[in-house]
C-alpha cells in the first residue's frame, strides 16, 4: 500500500466517521432544534432534499468503490498534471467541512453571528467546488472507463454534486435566513 492509498483509505475512514457522527451527535444533542435546520426551505421542495440526499449517498459508495477497485494510486493522471493527491484533497474538501456543518448550523441558530454564517458558506462551497472538482477529474483522468462501475461512479456523482453545490451551498442558505 503507498502513501496516496493509505491517505485515501484513512480520509474516507476517519472523515467518514466524523460526517456521520457529527450528524448523529449534533441531531441527538440538539433535539429541541432539529426542526429549524431547515430554515424556511418550503415544504414542497423538502422531498427532493431527502431524494437527492439518498442518492448522492448510494452515489458516494460507487465513485468511491470504483476509485478503490480500479484507480491506479501510483500512475493516475488526472487533468494531464496532477496525480492521486488531487482526489485526496477533494475527499478531504468535502469531508472534513462535512463533519461541521452540523454543529456551527446549531450555533447559528442558537447564537447567530455574521461570522459563523459566513463560515457556514464558505463550508458549504468548498464541499460543493470539491464535489464538482471531483466530477470533472473523473471525466478528466486516465481511469480506466470501460467498466460499469465507472459509469456508475458518474451516475453516483451526479446527485452528490447536485446536493453539495446547488442544494445545499445555493438553495439551503437562500432560505435560511440570518438573524
Amino acid at each position: 500500500m503507498n502513501k496516496q492509498s493509505l491517505i485515501f483509505l484513512l480520509l474516507n475512514l476517519t472523515g467518514g466517521s466524523a460526517v456521520l457522527g457529527s450528524y448523529a451527535h449534533g441531531l441527538l444533542k440538539n433535539t429541541e432544534l432539529r426542526s429549524e435546520l431547515w430554515g424556511a426551505v418550503p415544504d414542497h421542495i423538502r422531498p427532493y432534499y431527502t431524494i437527492c440526499m439518498f442518492l448522492a449517498a448510494i452515489g458516494y459508495f460507487f465513485f468511491t468503490g470504483y476509485i478503490l477497485q480500479y484507480v491506479s494510486f501510483d500512475t493516475t493522471q488526472i487533468f494531464g498534471c496532477y496525480n492521486f493527491t488531487i482526489i485526496n484533497l477533494l475527499y478531504a474538501g468535502f469531508l472534513i467541512p462535512s463533519a461541521l456543518w452540523i454543529y456551527m448550523t446549531f450555533a447559528m441558530i442558537s447564537n447567530p453571528s455574521v461570522l459563523l454564517w459566513i463560515g457556514i458558506r464558505i463550508i458549504l462551497f468548498t464541499v460543493g467546488f470539491s464535489s464538482i472538482g471531483l466530477f470533472l477529474a473523473f471525466f478528466f483522468s486516465n481511469f480506466e472507463k470501460s467498466s460499469w462501475l465507472f459509469y456508475a461512479g458518474i451516475a453516483g456523482l451526479i446527485p452528490f454534486s447536485i446536493q453539495t453545490m446547488i442544494l445545499d451551498a445555493i438553495v439551503w442558505p437562500y432560505y435560511f435566513p440570518m438573524k
